[in-house]
């Protein structure tokens, strides 16, 4: 299995943790297939519902990353079969005196493959220093769909994000091939930015959905459907940039945009695939 990598001219300061997980098709049925983790994280295997692929939870032990850690999740799906990658919990990311945090995700398709990596948020403290990479590589004929969503602050107990470092980073491939990369980068003083009203307008979270497939075009009416009507705290939209199915969310409210984000993720999931239209129960506890 092929880790998604992360710089090495540089000094490492913090922990390091590893997850593999890939599922093949056999005697018809999505089977685990590989698996590898190393401490701080974990892979579980909740039982699915009826009628939903395997789900592998992400479990980060630590309780949180601070500056010098890094993770790496890579999550396949061979030919045929298909699996959900789901995050147990919130990710908090502490102040940093000066390292970066690293995260690398690394989502693989075969041809007739599908797979969700559906996170859920990612705190970043006053002060913290995150730099994420999400590659996302698909043969033809394979489907991904993947997400993030970032709180800007501790909001409920009042603490907005001021100062530190926001690198969330995109790469998509088809058969190797890079045909879509994107990036956030919020540096230093990251309030204006975040207060502009050209920017991100007073908006403390915001969230990314992203699906990779050979449909991804056909499926714009159906992710604008799913987003809904408007909310005045809630902005949000659906493009194609280049086969590439692209959202994003901008939210005054933190819990508006998650449930915005996860009141799509089931509906597009279940008009784009045929799945159950709900989320796991990991979302809820």
């Amino acid at each position: 299995m092929s880790v998604a990598t992360l710089p090495s001219d540089r000094d490492f300061s913090g922990t390091r943790g590893a997850a593999e997980v890939s599922f093949r098709l056999a005697d018809g049925i999505s089977r685990l297939d590989r698996l590898y983790h190393t401490d701080p994280l974990k892979v579980l295997f909740p039982t699915p519902p009826a009628g939903e692929p395997p789900l592998a939870a992400i479990v980060t032990t630590a309780g949180g990353l601070v500056g010098g850690d890094e993770l790496t999740l890579d999550a396949s799906v061979d030919a045929g079969a298909s699996a959900m990658v789901v995050a147990q919990a919130a990710e908090k990311v502490y102040r940093s005196s000066g390292a970066d945090c690293h995260v690398a995700v690394r989502l693989t398709a075969a041809t007739g493959a599908w797979l969700e990596w559906l996170p859920q948020e990612t705190i970043l403290f006053e002060g913290a220093r995150l730099r994420r990479l999400t590659l996302i590589d698909r043969d033809p004929g394979g489907r991904i769909l993947a997400g993030e969503m970032m709180m800007f602050g501790r909001l409920a107990r009042g603490e907005r994000m001021t100062k530190g470092l926001v690198r969330d980073a995109w790469e998509v491939r088809r058969a190797g091939r890079l045909i879509w990369a994107d990036a956030l980068h919020l540096a230093d003083d990251v309030s204006g930015v975040l207060m502009g009203p050209a920017c991100f307008g007073g908006a403390v979270a915001c969230a990314t959905a992203v699906y990779a497939a050979d449909d991804a075009a056909e499926r714009l009416s159906l992710a604008r459907q799913c987003l809904g009507e408007g909310n005045p705290s809630l902005r949000c939209g659906a493009t194609v940039v280049n086969g590439v199915l692209v959202v994003r969310w901008l939210g005054r409210d933190a819990k508006i945009l998650r449930d915005g984000f996860g009141k799509f993720w089931a509906a597009f999931r279940a008009g784009a695939a045929g799945l159950p239209e709900k989320l796991p129960r990991l979302w809820s506890v």
